[in-house]
């Protein structure tokens, strides 16, 4: 038997998969690492885990070590609701203004600086550090990036006058769905394992279809970890999408091509590869 090291996303975005691929008899050699997406970013780029969900932008910067597994994504097609800008100033105002970006994902560090520099025309001051510090939102900043459940818990406490959607504004501009994580595995794994990736995808994609079937009484399991009601932890993941579609593909084909053009990540990202 081969052994698979596979990466899953500790938030609840994707509940939907986790919580039913953990009712599942999965073979003992599949190894799950949950962790936030800046962790499994690392771990997929050091060979410590063999495919998982990751951040776009991680595929984004090293095309030529990885695949994506074909119509697995997290994205949003309009609000998401757990990736927000949250301001104590209008966002055309934050010009030299400091603002704290997360550490755990570079693809929403990534859509932040081009909502604010390339849709609204600032040019803020970024740091990066931790949100949340003695159990309170980080003080002494125009405004925080906040993503999965502490956005959750921000948005709930609804401390600051402004907040951007980054899914929503990137519709509103595009007319496409945002792609924020997708499921990536080793270009090595692909040629030495494709009989058993192939199993672990087909399963992934099962679990996907049945935990979306399942999302009232998955919302009822999950939503007390932010905490939450589970009616709104069940129209919060409603809008989270798990699919890539061809508009899915076409919104990420255009975020690959804001990264390359700000020369941050190289040419050979498009075009997209998958697998199958």
């Amino acid at each position: 038997m081969t052994t698979v090291r596979i990466g899953m996303v500790k938030y609840i975005n994707t509940a939907p998969i986790y919580e039913e691929w953990k009712t599942r008899a999965i073979p003992a050699d599949w190894q799950v690492t949950d962790a936030p997406p800046s962790t499994l970013n690392r771990l997929l780029a050091d060979n410590r885990i063999d495919l998982g969900y990751v951040s776009s932008h991680e595929y984004a910067v090293r095309p030529e070590r990885y695949r994506m597994l074909a119509d697995l994504s997290i994205s949003a097609t309009g609000p998401v609701g757990s990736v927000f800008l949250f301001s104590s100033l209008p966002p055309d105002e934050l010009t030299d203004k400091p603002v704290l970006l997360t550490g755990q994902s570079q693809t929403s560090v990534a859509l932040v600086k081009i909502v604010l520099e390339e849709f609204i025309g600032v040019q803020p001051r970024y740091q990066v550090g931790e949100i949340f510090a003695d159990g309170e939102c980080a003080k002494n900043v125009s405004a925080v990036l906040a993503i999965g459940d502490e956005a959750l818990r921000l948005d709930a406490e609804g401390m600051h006058p402004y907040r951007l959607d980054l899914a929503d504004v990137w519709h509103k501009e595009t007319g496409l769905p945002f792609v924020f994580a997708v499921f990536a595995v080793r270009e090595e794994f692909v040629r030495e394992h494709p009989a058993t990736l192939r199993k672990v995808w087909q399963t992934l994609i099962d679990c996907r279809d049945r935990g979306r079937e399942r999302l009232p009484e998955i919302s009822r399991l999950v939503a007390p970890r932010i905490p939450m009601d589970a009616d709104d932890c069940c129209e919060y993941l409603r809008k989270i999408e798990h699919h890539l579609s061809p508009a899915h593909q076409k919104g990420l084909e255009l975020f690959f091509t804001y990264l390359v053009r700000r020369n941050e990540a190289p040419t050979s990202a498009l075009p997209l590869k998958f697998f199958p």
